[in-house]
């Protein structure tokens, strides 16, 4: 399978885009390129993404979020590697709207599996389709903004874009 990267500069940092020309696979901020790296080779194997302008119209739908279309990145067809219960968590993901939270427990009970509050944020952070696939809508039972591949600050700017109502403590 060939692997295509193209880049994005948003709000929030320059972002990596990686696509099998159809579908895509990765989402992440450039300077976490460590942890992509990590993504790819667990998932992928050894094999690298080449250069190349993005011609699915991706990119252009991610671009139409950050100016304010917050449900250009619903219908992007995308393509990921993992463990069942992983996939089965990226897939409840996409049906989070934009503007809405859910704890990670809440998250659990979704997917039939209420107890598994630790494994769903195990499976979040493994997530390699960031926004699209949107990780950052899920936070502590508290409402407190834990955990973000991208860091919290990213996270709160994500919600804040959105809409979702925050706590005066994660503002």
């Amino acid at each position: 399978m060939d692997l295509f990267l193209d880049r994005l500069k948003s709000p929030i940092g320059t972002i990596a885009l990686i696509s099998d020309g159809a579908a895509l696979r990765v989402l992440d901020f450039v300077d976490c390129e460590e942890r992509m790296q990590r993504l790819l080779k667990l998932h992928y194997g050894a094999q690298a993404a080449v250069e190349s302008r993005e011609s699915t119209g991706i990119k252009r739908r991610v671009e139409a979020y950050f100016e304010g279309d917050l449900t250009s990145v619903d219908s992007i067809p995308v393509s990921t590697e993992g463990t069942a219960f992983q996939k089965q968590v990226w897939a409840e993901l996409r049906k989070i709207p934009a503007g809405t939270t859910l704890s990670y427990g809440d998250l659990a009970k979704r997917i039939g599996k209420p107890g598994a509050s630790r494994a769903v944020g195990l499976a979040n952070s493994s997530n390699p389709i960031g926004i699209v696939v949107p990780c950052h809508r899920v936070i502590g039972s508290t409402g407190a903004l834990t955990g973000y591949g991208g860091g919290i600050e990213r996270k709160r700017w994500l919600l804040k874009h959105e809409g979702a109502q925050l706590s005066l403590a994660t503002l």
